[in-house]
């Protein structure tokens, strides 16, 4: 793939290509549907060694390749003498433009890949980071009941033990029960905003803990904190956010409204907030979930890293798509393997 040159400052040279992923089946939840995510690759070069980053824009970020492009178009580096800045690098970034959180997390990660080849070391370690091998879902998204019983097929085929199911539809009861029945794996689901009715609400959390379900994942629109808090305090089971919980600043307020968080890398502005947020979350006695947008193995690589951290894992990303760039991290066992690579531990499959 063809990179475009922004700018080159003390040795170090940023570059980005734009990249569409193209997903195995659509991707349905309770408020999209589509086949296709634009994402943008970005490179920094210094002292002869690359550092891979990589924003993705599913829809309700508000982002697009041609916001991320414009945005690193306008990064300035300058004034520092090396990539090891990260605190004063980031925090200039950040500063430059509100929002843009998934441009903002693909400079982040591509720092952090780029120090652990300057350094000769995993980025896990020099974050100093246990590396624990931990159980990741897969995202089974909405469809037929038929096709949504096929993707369960795949799970057991790339051996995945834990699925999430997406809901939010008026036949979710049907669709949940159909799966469980199929399977005996664990379950989450996440509904996308797409329940509207606490009491609806409250009665689904009961049954679905019956089929064993772990958490249910944003059930109200991100707006709707009131219904959500009232769920939380009386659910059986966690009623994490994710919609409603971008960045650490979103954290304050969520802390008595939900059991807990999903981190995504896209979301926190990359790697540095991630593990601020999961610190803060700890903090409040707060579930962890770490999860992904659909990214390619670059991307899914970076928030690897932090599985040792969370409580559930979901970073099925490559495994949902046809055109993954990169190599990385696997699922071996139903398990988060890291590769023993420099960095964030990826290799560039275009190349």
């Amino acid at each position: 793939m063809e990179f475009e040159i922004s700018n080159t400052f003390t040795n170090m040279k940023i570059s980005w290509s734009p990249y569409t992923l193209q997903f195995r089946h659509p991707f349905t939840v309770a408020t999209f549907s589509r086949t296709t995510t634009p994402i943008v690759i970005v490179k920094i070069e210094h002292l002869g060694q690359i550092g891979y980053g990589e924003a993705s824009m599913p829809p309700y970020l508000g982002e697009s390749q041609e916001s991320v492009i414009n945005f690193l178009s306008k990064i300035d580096l300058s004034k520092f003498e090396s990539p090891f800045n990260t605190e004063e690098i980031l925090r200039h970034i950040d500063q430059l433009e509100n929002g843009n959180n998934a441009a903002k997390a693909s400079i982040d990660i591509a720092l952090h890949d780029l120090q652990g080849k300057l350094l000769n070391q995993r980025t896990i370690d020099i974050l100093n980071i246990k590396e624990k091998p931990a159980l990741s879902s897969f995202t089974i998204g909405i469809d037929t009941i038929e096709k949504m019983l096929e993707k369960v097929d795949e799970a057991e085929k790339y051996g995945f033990k834990i699925l999430k199911i997406k809901a939010g539809t008026p036949n979710d009861r049907a669709m949940i029960s159909a799966i469980v029945k199929k399977s005996c794996k664990a379950f989450s689901i996440d509904v996308n905003q797409g329940w509207i009715g606490k009491e609806k609400a409250l009665d689904m959390a009961y049954e679905f803990k019956e089929m064993g379900c772990l958490f249910i994942e944003q059930p109200f629109t991100k707006e709707n904190m009131r219904d959500s808090a009232w769920l939380t305090e009386r659910s059986p089971i966690p009623i994490i956010a994710d919609e409603s919980v971008k960045r650490l600043c979103d954290l304050k307020a969520a802390k008595d409204i939900f059991h807990g968080i999903n981190v995504k890398l896209m979301k926190s502005t990359g790697i540095q907030e991630a593990l601020k947020m999961i610190e803060t979350a700890r903090s409040f006695k707060m579930n962890v979930v770490l999860g992904c947008m659909s990214e390619s193995s670059c991307a899914i690589s970076a928030a690897a890293i932090l599985s040792s951290l969370a409580d559930w894992i979901d970073l099925d990303g490559p495994y949902l798509i046809t055109n993954d760039l990169f190599s990385g991290m696997e699922i071996k066992e139903g398990k988060v393997s890291l590769q023993n690579k420099y960095g964030i531990g990826i290799e560039n499959l275009t190349i």
